[in-house]
């Protein structure tokens, strides 16, 4: 925005009448100009206003909240340093505002309005932009000084402005002041922004202006327009980055006057406070990356998980790309640094961690301080010594905290030095031989830090923890304790898929050499298990071009077939399987890394989009679902540019991950987390790993699938991390031995508690997790961006939901130590829970498929039940009600509970009425 002037337009909010502070039902603003967007701090709020060329629009998130999100547009001047500056013509320029380093253009001008319309709004709608915020209306004061000119000027801009509603119906429009045109275009606008009377000049003073009864009597004019149009005012107001976080008193003097307020700093680069604002879920993790990707770290590999479970996401910066300023950290509830080595500037690090520790920002050492020098370590409150003789073997422990011993007890080896605390609490500390001691592990005031084998012990090759993760970082950080948005579960049921990779179409039959692979999964596996299947190809194994055009026919003719099945969907398994994604080198990719095709030219798009476009052109029957997904192939490791492409191109994505956790290997770290972050996108792993890594790579037992079971159980007990994801290739069907693992695997997880759902249903699952917003005021919690992510986890068991004082609720449920909140088709949510369940509303306890309520009044509850497989569910209805259903059923009402279980039923409709 560019504050000009300081109108009189600009004191309305002193007249309005009062309300009460931080009410979460209350409409709340962000204005974010800064270049890395959060989604999970910006999409509680009813407006976000953003600068466009700033926002990657192919990202989840955007695509999540794009109704709510507002495209800074200027339209009475023109910023020189823009791309579009090179378009303006000379004679649409009529004044110069230094101050901004900008020129002011004639609204008058048809061309130029043309030119707005086409140039500046269209080409943010191709991106992908809907709404729109109009700023600079009344530059055309720098150059109109007589009445008619500012007459004509404003005429200019109501046509302007009633012009994009003509043209765009569906697009909404905020303007910034403009209150003297509000009576020709309150019908196209949906709020007024402006900059309030508690104006921050320059983001260094408050300057406090009274009020004339002049000014008081014009903005009576404006505020009873205003307030008769029923249009949103929106009032920004400034201060000094160090004060936002106790800027509750400038947020209350606002909404005691029912504006929408926002306060920020004057380059509007942070997440201001508003009416609402969102619980900050995103863990900065600082490690190097010099040496190792990201995705084999232990920071990683180690720590995303239980931060995730948690209901927290791990942003991981690679410290060699620089630290970032202090004042762009307001998005992080904590930071965590990784480091496996030293730091190469340790004085850039400690002098970084001091302003963090300056502005309360709580951070933790993980396993390193990355520090080596006493001078840096004891700023932060911990002596460091080297000891001349090493008494390492011969030491005690003098305490051990109870988060200590989670997976192994830490051994009684000291680190390369001795460390003790100044200030803080003792987590872990021992005493060698000579009285020496050393705490290697805190919280401390900053934070906390717990290093060496405090931390992990490795073993054989396996990262165990020492310490609880879940404790550890929950009180280094100081971290709430969240409500979780569940990828694992929906309406109480576990969520079960299953993905199957290409490779290995053609193998023969064992037992039938006249038989592929490919025919025994058709007919033993997907046609006889009643469940969604997700079915890839690889391209140059099946098609006439490819590796094998003498059985291509018979290829072809199977994989036809297996997607004519109602229980299948498609998804590519590239053309030509990469080997090794980071090999792409300007678009190509050496043979030696991928099969070798005569006479084909590598390129991403022909790998990804053209082989779906390939699969549904030849394989998909019309009128059947159109193939959406790639199921990422050899090291499973897309780059961040393979990673956009997929995005730009809306495909989903899915594999890597490495989760395979069993009886010989049950530790933490053998469970991966939902996905994994390049840029601004995110591959989204597969649920568990496939039959490949079970069986020793292929080399046997060939039966050791069978082992996917407990790797299920693991992940379910006594938490649960993951869904039942079963994940195989087309030569399991080559081998009895490999088949029949393969069948037992299908029939134990369809006798558990499930609801099965196809791959492409649960990727936006995983995506969603990591921009869900959520905003808590008092007991009430406020969840946004849950258009897939239909579940909210509470860590408590016997938990129960306020269904009267709550909206888009279905109902809930209990699992061992958890409470899992069942949500209706809503991407808003309201939530308050209880400790005690009022039982006088009907709610959902459970069910294997989508469920939709509505209410035709408050006495008529009509529950919809859509499942892939026959329905069967669980409601609680209270002894005031009765019910019917769309079905024939003679079931009966049983202590509250009704469940039903139909054989053949996929879709039923339950109505409740309670008098």
């Amino acid at each position: 925005m560019k504050p000009l002037c300081y109108s009189r337009s600009l004191l309305l909010i002193l007249l309005l009448s009062s309300h009460l502070f931080g009410a979460i039902k209350d409409k709340s603003a962000m204005v974010y100009y800064g270049k890395h967007i959060s989604y999970p701090m910006v999409g509680i709020h009813d407006y976000i206003i953003v600068q466009p060329s700033h926002i990657n629009t192919y990202t989840h998130g955007f695509k999540i909240y794009k109704n709510k999100i507002y495209a800074y547009v200027s339209i009475g001047e023109i910023d020189r340093d823009i791309q579009e500056y090179k378009s303006i013509k000379k004679e649409w320029i009529l004044a110069q505002n230094e101050a901004w380093s900008s020129d002011v253009l004639d609204l008058n001008n048809l061309e130029y309005q043309e030119f707005l319309f086409t140039k500046m709004i269209e080409k943010q709608m191709k991106r992908g932009f809907k709404n729109f915020f109009f700023d600079t209306l009344d530059s055309y004061q720098l150059y109109a000084k007589t009445d008619e000119q500012k007459t004509k000027s404003k005429k200019a801009l109501v046509h302007i402005i009633n012009t994009f509603h003509k043209r765009y119906p569906d697009s909404k429009l905020i303007i910034n002041r403009g209150f003297e045109i509000i009576d020709e275009v309150h019908g196209s606008i949906e709020a007024v922004l402006f900059e309030s009377y508690y104006r921050g000049i320059g983001g260094d003073s408050l300057s406090y202006k009274k009020v004339s009864d002049i000014d008081r009597e014009w903005l009576d004019i404006y505020l009873r327009k205003i307030k008769a149009y029923k249009i949103d005012i929106i009032a920004v107001d400034y201060l000094k980055s160090e004060d936002i976080d106790t800027s509750k008193w400038l947020v209350e003097k606002l909404q005691k006057r029912q504006m929408i307020p926002f306060v920020s700093v004057k380059s509007l680069n942070i997440y201001g406070k508003s009416s609402k604002n969102a619980i900050k879920r995103e863990i900065f993790t600082l490690i190097d990356e010099s040496r190792y990707d990201r995705v084999f770290q232990s920071a990683h590999t180690q720590g995303a998980t239980p931060l995730e479970y948690m209901g927290y996401i791990q942003k991981i910066h690679d410290i060699n790309k620089g630290l970032p300023k202090v004042e762009e950290m307001s998005q992080y509830a904590g930071v965590i640094i990784w480091l496996n080595t030293q730091a190469k500037d340790q004085k850039a690090l400690i002098e970084w961690l001091l302003k963090l520790k300056s502005i309360g920002l709580k951070f933790a050492f993980a396993n390193s301080f990355g520090l080596n020098k006493n001078e840096y370590l004891k700023k932060l409150d911990i002596q460091m010594q080297t000891p001349s003789t090493s008494m390492f073997d011969k030491s005690t422990i003098l305490y051990q905290d109870k988060m200590l011993g989670f997976e192994i007890n830490p051994s009684l080896s000291q680190a390369d030095s001795y460390y003790n605390i100044l200030k803080g609490d003792a987590l872990f500390k021992l005493k060698d031989s000579l009285g020496n001691t050393s705490t290697l592990g805190a919280i401390m005031p900053w934070g906390g830090y717990s290093i060496s084998d405090s931390f992990s012990v490795e073993i054989a090759g396996d990262n165990l923890w020492s310490i609880d993760p879940f404790a550890f970082f929950s009180k280094a950080l100081r971290l709430e304790e969240l409500i979780v948005p569940d990828t694992t579960t929906k309406n109480s049921k576990r969520l079960l898929f299953t993905h199957l990779d290409g490779d290995g179409i053609i193998n023969r039959v064992e037992w039938n050499p006249n038989l592929f692979s490919g025919d025994t999964i058709l007919n033993e596996v997907l046609k006889k298990y009643q469940i969604p299947h997700s079915v890839s190809i690889v391209g140059a194994e099946v098609n006439t071009e490819g590796l094998y055009p003498k059985v291509s026919n018979s290829l072809e003719e199977i994989v036809k077939n297996i997607y004519a099945l109602k229980n299948v969907e498609g998804a590519t398994h590239t053309y030509t399987h990469p080997f090794y994604w980071k090999k792409i080198i300007n678009d190509d990719l050496d043979e030696k890394y991928r099969l070798k095709v005569k006479g084909y030219k590598f390129s991403i798009q022909r790998e990804i989009l053209g082989s779906i476009k390939n699969i549904n052109q030849k394989y998909i029957a019309k009128g059947r679902k159109k193939v959406n997904t790639v199921f990422w192939s050899g090291d499973c490791l897309p780059t961040e540019k393979v990673l956009e492409y997929v995005y730009k191109n809306d495909i989903l994505n899915i594999n890597g991950g490495d989760t395979y956790i069993t009886n010989l290997h049950p530790w933490l770290s053998y469970i991966a987390p939902a996905g994994l972050q390049r840029g601004d996108f995110y591959q989204i792993y597969a649920g568990v790993q496939n039959e490949n890594i079970y069986t020793n790579n292929w080399r046997g037992p060939f039966w050791g699938f069978k082992r996917v079971i407990k790797t299920f159980k693991l992940t379910n007990s006594p938490r649960r991390y993951k869904p039942i994801d079963i994940y195989y290739h087309f030569y399991s069907g080559s081998k009895r031995a490999s088949l029949n693992a393969l069948k037992s695997v299908f029939e134990w997880s369809m006798a558990q508690d499930v609801m099965p759902i196809f791959t492409s249903e649960y990727i936006p699952i995983a995506m969603d997790y990591y921009s869900v917003s959520m905003a808590k005021e008092g007991d009430l919690y406020l969840f946004d961006g849950m258009k897939n992510i239909k579940t909210l986890r509470i860590e408590k068991k016997d938990m129960s939901v306020d269904l009267a004082s709550s909206q888009n609720i279905l109902g809930f449920s209990h699992f061992e130590s958890h409470t899992f909140i069942h949500i209706n088709n809503a991407q808003k949510v309201l939530l308050k829970p209880s400790l005690t369940d009022k039982k006088n509303i009907p709610y959902l306890i459970g069910s294997n498929g989508n469920v939709e309520l509505s209410q035709t009044d408050k006495n008529r509850y009509n529950f919809s039940f859509i499942s892939h497989v026959p329905v069967n569910l669980e409601l609680f209805i209270p002894k005031k009600c009765t019910f019917s259903s769309s079905l024939k059923i003679d079931k009966k009402v049983k202590d509250s509970k009704l469940k039903l279980k139909f054989s053949t039923a996929k879709k039923v409709k339950i109505d409740v009425l309670c008098r």
